[in-house]
Order: C-alpha cells, then structure tokens, then sequence
C-alpha cells in the first residue's frame, strides 16, 4: 500500500469521533404514530396488555395507601413511578418486538423478558433509584423549610392551591421539573435499547440523552403526551391504566424503533 492509501490522522480522528449509534430525525407526527402503533399491539395482544396495565394500577392503589400520611414522598415518588414507566414495561416491548418479528407474543416470554439482560438492567435501575431517592429528599427538604411541619395530603394539597404559597409552589415545581426531565432524557428509549441491541446501561443511557438533547421539541411533545395520557388515566381512580399503560408501553417500544437506527 502506498504512502498515498494510508489514512491519514484526520481520517482515523473523524473515525473515532463518529457516533457507533445513529438517530433518525424525527417529526411532530412521529409521537402520534407511535401511539397508534401502540393501540394496533395492544389489541393484537390484549391479555398480556390487561396483565401489566392491571399491575400499574394496583402499584397505583399501594402507593397511595402506604403513603397517605406522607405527601412529600406521594408527589415524588408518583411522579417518578411514572416516569420509570420504561424500565416497567419491558414486558410490553418484549411483546412489541415478537409482533414486529411477526411472531406471536407469550406471557411466559414477556415476564421473563428480563432474564437475558439482568445486569444491566440491574445497573440502570440502580441509577434511577438514586435519582428516586434524589428527588424525594429534595421535596422533603422543600416541605421542611416552607412549613411547620410536615403537613398530612389534605394540608398539602390546600398548600398547593394557595397564592401566598407562591414560593413554596415555585420551588417544587422547579425541583420536580428538574428531576423530572433528567430521569425522562436518561429513561427515554433506553430499556428498550437494552434488550434489543444487547448493549449496555451506560451507551443506552448516553443515546437516550444523546436523543432527547439533539430532538427536544420532539421529545417534549411525546413527553407531554405521555404526561397527559397518564394523568387523565389516573383520574378514574387509576383504572385508566389498564388500557393507558399498556398502549403507552408497546407505543415506547416503537418510539425508540423510529428514533435509533439500526
């Protein structure tokens, strides 16, 4: 080989910086593809959809009960068991990626999802945890200065509705949004990533914010979908979530299909 078809130090730097993994430009109809995606695997498969939408709901009723006497931690940790929905479901994108391979999902499969992958899927759940954690003890701190006391959940919720607690207000907002939208960016495609691509926890983790930097209006409005799909589910006593879980789920799975290249 000459001297000439040797690559040159610009050429192997260009190599080395050039991502392994490559993201598709996504649109604002994107997201609404997804969920009708979602909605077409969830009645291919009703029952295991039932299953997991059932299990979100009684984690709904646990939650609320365990932890009536303490709202500080109900409006953390609620807030974060939702947005842990990706690490939840991967039941559901088990059963997403059978449909898509033209296989027909089983229930035995989809609960047992996680076996290939335990560490990994250990290691970021260990990450979410500790922004969980995070995010809990900054809201009881926020609690703690505001008010004498820790108020019950009815006291809180009046806290929450009154004007001359607008700094109170202004800071859980502010902590919570901040939590929110870091657990979202770092969890956004990145279980689904996991158990497609066998990769491990911290390159999910990094795409996963890699795409929500790089595409956040996108990522925001499927965000704020999932956000309002979730909340109007909660209202019937969460018995929205037995079809609103599910749906979300299996429409996850497609979202990171769209966002992350092959």
């Amino acid at each position: 080989m000459s001297a000439d078809d040797t690559p040159g130090p610009d050429a192997t730097d260009t190599a080395a910086a050039k991502p392994a993994i490559v993201l598709r430009r996504l649109s604002f109809a994107d997201p609404l593809r997804w969920l009708a995606l979602g909605w077409r695997d969830f009645i291919r498969c009703p029952g295991i959809g039932l299953f997991y939408g059932a299990c979100f709901m009684v984690m709904g009723w646990a939650l609320m009960k365990v932890y009536e006497t303490a709202p500080a931690y109900v409006m953390a940790l609620s807030a974060g068991f939702l947005l842990m929905g990706p690490f939840l479901c991967l039941g559901l994108y088990r059963a997403s990626q059978r449909l898509e391979n033209g296989e027909k999902p089983d229930f035995g499969d989809s609960l047992l999802a996680w076996d290939t992958r335990t560490g990994q899927l250990a290691i970021f759940g260990f990450v979410l945890l500790i922004l969980e954690m995070l995010w809990g003890r900054a809201t009881l701190v926020i609690f703690a200065v505001s008010f004498d006391g820790m108020p019950d959940l009815r006291g809180s919720l009046l806290a929450l509705m009154d004007p001359q607690n607008l700094g109170f207000i202004v800071a859980w907002v502010g902590v919570g949004a901040l939590f929110a939208g870091l657990i979202y960016a770092v969890s956004v495609v990145s279980i689904p990533m996991i158990l497609h691509r066998q990769t491990d926890a911290i390159t999910a983790g990094l795409t996963s914010m890699r795409l929500f930097f790089t595409q956040m209006p996108v990522m925001l409005f499927w965000g704020a979908l999932i956000t309002v799909g979730v909340v109007l589910a909660l209202l019937p006593w969460f018995a929205g979530l037995l079809v609103v879980g599910p749906v979300l789920g299996h429409a996850s799975w497609h979202a990171y299909r769209a966002a992350v290249a092959d």
